[in-house]
Order: C-alpha cells, then structure tokens, then sequence
C-alpha cells in the first residue's frame, strides 16, 4: 500500500509539472505573457465590429487601486457608490481623452499578492491600506478576441492586477440614426456601462464572463458620434468584458464603425 501511495504521489507531481495541467505548480498570472497576444495598439482613424458585432477599440485606463479580498461584495448599491466617485476630470463625459494621456489620482495602495502558490493568496487578517498618489494612463488598443482581456492589460503593465478598478470608453459612430437596439454586455466581475451620458446595463455580483450576460434596454444609437463607457471592477480573480449592440431578433448590429476619438 505504501508503495502504491508513493507512486502516486510522484505521478501527481509529474503531472502539476506539465503544461498545461493545472495545480499548485501552474502560475496563476502568466506575467510573461506577451500583451500583442490580446490587444494592439491603434494605428487606423476607424474599425469595424467583429464578425458578431462586438465592440474591439477601446481606450483603456491603467488600472486603478480598489483592493477587495472577495467578489462577494459586488452589489448593486456597491458598484454604484464605486463607479460614482469621479476619478478624473471628464469621467462619462463626450469628450476622449486621448492615447498617451495621464491622470493623477490618490488610491488605496496594495502591495502585489502571493502568485507562489498557484492562486492569489491573502492573509488571514485584512491589510491595512495606505493612501499612495499615483500617475495612470490612458492607452488605446484594438482586442484581437471578441473580449477585451483587462487582466493581461494589467499584468503587462502593472503589478495592479488583483483589486482593481478599469475605465473604457469608445466611439460608436452611425451614418443614421439606429432605433431599437439593445447593449449587450458579459463582464469577469461586476460592471456598469453608459450610453451617451445615461447608464445602460449594471451587472453585479461575483459572476464569470459571459457572452450577451445582460442586455440593456431599448436605446437608439442616434446619427453620427455616441460614446460607450464603461467600468469593470474585480477582487481576487481575472477580469475582461465583452459588448456589442444588438437588435430586436438578437443579431448583431455591425453597420457601425468605432473610434477613439
């Protein structure tokens, strides 16, 4: 028996070793992960939604400290109070900030989390933060996937990748007035998002990306320039969205192009 247990145990170690397999051996982060992978910066004046109508241009703000040791407290009443606090000057507002752009804010400082044991790891007494002043900035990237992976943003650029807070916004631009449509959005974790000023869908909760998750109501996207915000926010685990708008029957709206500007 003692040798059937041994033999065991070195082949379940083998196993954690391999790509591939997960366990205590696998990395949680990959932070070697090349970030060209997910997104590329933007090099064009327009882009067009993906095949299935979602939405790839954004401008993204480096994450912002907003340390939670759970995803549990994500309510509606607390991602509203979050998301309420203005961050930086025009926050839901028509006007873009532009790619390179920066932003000084204060945040409550969190040092990086233990990657070591396979999974972020916390102690069992909740930390004390410290208020730290910090210098983000925006970047404007095309997704090369239907979703928009903030966490692999935020792992190449930042040890702020746990605990955060992420800020997007873009430029839905229409040649007519488009009646009737709905945003759809699937988020990892909890998020809201704005239509032209007025807030569209809220999702709450400790809840997984999910394609088309939440739909918000009847909207018309009106001729010429609308602009999308949004803001995701996590604690321990990984983040990214995706959103498209889609029409009465359920499909894709995709005579649209999208800008950053």
């Amino acid at each position: 028996m003692k040798t059937i247990t041994k033999t065991l145990s070195v082949v379940i170690g083998l196993m954690l070793l391999m790509p591939g397999i997960s366990g205590r051996a696998q990395v949680y982060a990959d932070s070697s992960t090349q970030l060209d992978k997910y997104l590329v910066p933007v090099t064009t004046p327009t882009a067009a939604p993906d095949a299935q109508g979602f939405l790839g241009r954004w401008l993204l703000l480096e994450p912002i400290s907003k340390p939670n040791r759970s995803n549990t407290v994500f309510t509606d009443s607390y991602i509203r109070e979050v998301f309420g606090v203005e961050y930086f000057k025009g926050q839901l507002g028509d006007v873009l900030p532009k790619d390179g752009d920066k932003v000084k804010m204060t945040v409550e400082y969190q040092p990086p989390v233990n990657l070591q044991g396979g999974r972020p790891a916390f102690g069992m007494e909740a930390p004390k933060y410290e208020q730290k002043k910090v210098t983000l900035k925006w970047h404007a990237f095309d997704s090369k996937m239907p979703n928009v992976k903030l966490f692999r943003f935020a792992t190449n650029l930042t040890e702020d990748r746990y605990g955060i807070i992420c800020w997007a916004v873009t430029v839905v631009n229409c040649e007519e007035d488009i009646p009737n449509v709905r945003l759809a959005v699937g988020s990892n974790s909890a998020s809201m998002w704005w239509v032209n000023g007025e807030e569209a869908v809220i999702l709450s909760g400790d809840r997984r990306r999910v394609m088309d998750d939440c739909a918000s109501q009847r909207l018309t996207l009106k001729k010429g320039r609308n602009v999308i915000w949004g803001a995701v926010i996590n604690g321990p685990g990984m983040s990214d969205f995706c959103c498209r708008f889609i029409d009465e029957s359920g499909k894709p709206v995709k005579n649209i192009t999208l800008s950053v500007k």
